[in-house]
Formats: structure tokens, C-alpha cells, sequence
């Protein structure tokens, strides 16, 4: 888990840093030309697979890796390169085929946030069995044989949400509806199933239904308001996945008349807040996904040492209109 430093750093957006031990049972991988680890430390090249180039979140992730490659390369005296292979929207069999081809072109390690875990765990394992180094960020592929997982643990995640629904509408009655994304993804599957156990501690609340749909802001905003005008006893929105804040329309109700609490906290989503038809938001803190992903890996590759932690879970920054503009300072240094 995150330090007090650790903590602090990310919040400075400066260097991200974490103690690495020892887990049982990781395959040992094999000399490959370029290998800061081979003879002539030549350097480490890190494969980052992330689920789509059209949600900006993953920029997020990216820049936190590019970043913690770059103070690595000072630091070690040998290039930290990242070699980022990531669809445009989401697919699965894409990601699959971005690992053969990040094996075939020799990288050292790969990072991989899967959006559907069924379809590449063969693919992990098969870039394992030939040497490379494989660990999961974002959205986990956990019956593969990957070395570990950063990201968020998204059973909390959902809980936190509809707690926080819950919270605003001071439990009276409510008619609460889901936003849910890519119902394949692993990450957002715990994230409803977190969202349906906070939601049956809450009698006065009744969950309408579940939203899947295509994760691009303007699909996301075509099920909200869909959904909305079917259906106007709505009063309560618990978004497990912020996609339709990323466009500058005002969700399809007056301000204050919904309640609406939705993950991730990106500059597009922040003026939501301002704007009121979003009362909190949790953040999700992709830059430090990113840099531990990186900071993970060439621990691995350069210094033979095993994660620590089989499983990273970071925390969620809570963000409300009351400390939007303070909290939007980090985004100068995370974009």
C-alpha cells in the first residue's frame, strides 16, 4: 500500500518509489538482447497495453510511466524506454495480439490494463513461458500467471459510491441506477457487485438497473439521458466509470435535482462539480498506476527483486465542489 512518502510524492507529482521483496513461484526470465539485466546494460523496454487511446485516463497512466522511466534512467545510468501499444477503443483480441508483437519486437516486461480478461490471460501466459515479465494495472487478469496488479481495489470502489449516493439522499426514498460500462471488464464487474452490497444496506433505495454501453463519453452520455427520460423517478445516479463527464454538456437534469456521485476525477470531469450536476467524484490515481507499473518492472528486470505485494491497491481521492480547484492543481503536473 501506499507510504506517508509515497503518498505525498504523488501529490507533488514527483517520483514514485516503493519497496520491493520477494514472492514465491516467479518464473526466472531469460537474457534478451537490450535487457539492462544482459551483458552491456544496454537498457529496459516496459510493452504498456492500456484498454483504449479514446479514454483519457490511461494518458493519465502513461504519463505517470513515462515520467518514472525517465527519473530511472538518471538514476541508473541506462534508458528506461516505454513502448506503449494500446487499441483506440476498446478490444480485447487487439491487446491479445499487442503482447505477441511486444514479445516478438524483444521487449524486457509488459503492463497490460485488460478488458477482458478471458482473452488475454493466454497471451500473458504465453509471454511469460517465453521470458518476459508480465503484470497487470487498471483491470486485473487474475487466473493468469502475471507477476502482480496495481490499480484500485474496485469491490471498495463501487461500495464507496453508492455509499456516498446513499449519503447525499440522507437515505430517504430512491430510485438508483447503475452506470456500468464494459460489462466483460473484470475491474467494473467488482465495481457493480461492490455498488449492489452497499445498495441492499440502504432499505429506502431501490436499484432500477444496471447500464452497460460502449466506453466513449458520447455513448456513455446516449445512455444517461436515454435512460433518464424513460425513466424520471431516477434520482440517484452511482457511475462506477466517469466516461459521460468527459463531454462539456451538462448531464441531462438541473442542477441538484439528480444525485450523481461517479468514479474519476479528470480535468473534463472536474467542471462538473463546478457546474452541479455532479456532487463527488473519486479519483483514481492512474499517474501513480503508471509509475509504480514502471517502478515494479524494472525492479524486476534490472534487480532480480519480486514485488512485495501481490496485489497494490491504491486509494480513491475524494473530490467535491469544496476542494475541486485545490485538487485540480495536480493535473498540471499529471497531464
Amino acid at each position: 500500500m501506499l507510504t506517508r512518502r509515497d503518498f505525498h510524492q504523488l501529490v507533488a507529482g514527483a517520483g514514485l518509489s516503493g519497496l520491493m521483496g520477494v514472492l514465491p513461484g516467479c518464473t526466472q526470465r531469460k537474457e534478451i538482447p537490450g535487457d539492462a539485466s544482459s551483458a552491456g546494460g544496454k537498457g529496459v523496454t516496459i510493452g504498456m497495453i492500456a484498454k483504449s487511446q479514446s479514454n483519457p485516463v490511461f494518458l493519465a497512466a502513461r504519463k505517470g510511466a513515462e515520467d518514472r522511466a525517465a527519473e530511472l534512467s538518471q538514476e541508473l545510468g541506462v534508458p528506461v524506454r516505454i513502448d506503449w501499444r494500446t487499441p483506440n477503443d476498446e478490444d480485447a483480441q487487439k491487446q491479445a495480439e499487442f503482447i505477441e508483437q511486444l514479445v516478438a519486437a524483444g521487449v524486457d516486461a509488459i503492463t497490460i490494463a485488460c478488458s477482458d480478461a478471458s482473452k488475454v490471460t493466454r497471451a500473458i501466459d504465453d509471454a511469460i513461458a517465453r521470458g518476459i515479465v508480465v503484470m497487470c494495472f487498471d483491470s486485473d487478469a487474475p487466473d493468469s500467471k502475471r507477476l502482480c496488479y496495481v490499480g484500485t481495489d474496485d469491490v471498495d470502489a463501487g461500495r464507496q459510491v453508492m455509499a456516498n449516493v446513499a449519503e447525499l439522499l440522507s437515505d430517504k426514498e430512491g430510485t438508483i441506477a447503475i452506470l456500468a460500462g464494459n460489462q466483460t471488464a473484470t475491474n467494473l464487474q467488482k465495481r457493480v457487485r461492490g455498488a449492489q452490497e452497499e445498495l441492499a444496506k440502504h432499505p429506502n433505495l431501490k436499484l432500477k438497473d444496471v447500464y452497460y454501453h460502449k466506453e466513449t463519453p458520447q455513448d456513455a452520455y446516449a445512455e444517461v439521458e436515454s435512460v433518464q427520460k424513460a425513466n424520471p423517478e431516477i434520482n440517484g445516479w452511482a457511475m462506477i466509470g466517469g466516461w459521460p463527464l468527459m463531454t462539456e454538456r451538462a448531464l441531462p437534469w438541473a442542477p441538484g435535482e439528480v444525485i450523481c456521485v461517479s468514479m474519476d476525477t479528470l480535468p473534463p470531469q472536474l467542471e462538473h462539480l463546478r457546474m452541479g450536476d455532479v456532487q463527488v467524484l473519486l479519483g483514481q490515481r492512474y499517474y501513480y498506476f503508471g509509475g509504480q507499473c514502471v517502478k515494479i518492472l524494472v525492479d524486476k528486470v534490472h534487480h532480480g527483486k519480486d514485488p512485495e505485494q501481490l496485489v497494490d491497491f491504491a486509494p480513491l481521492d475524494k473530490v467535491t465542489k469544496e476542494n475541486v480547484d485545490e485538487y485540480a492543481k495536480n493535473w498540471e503536473t499529471w497531464s
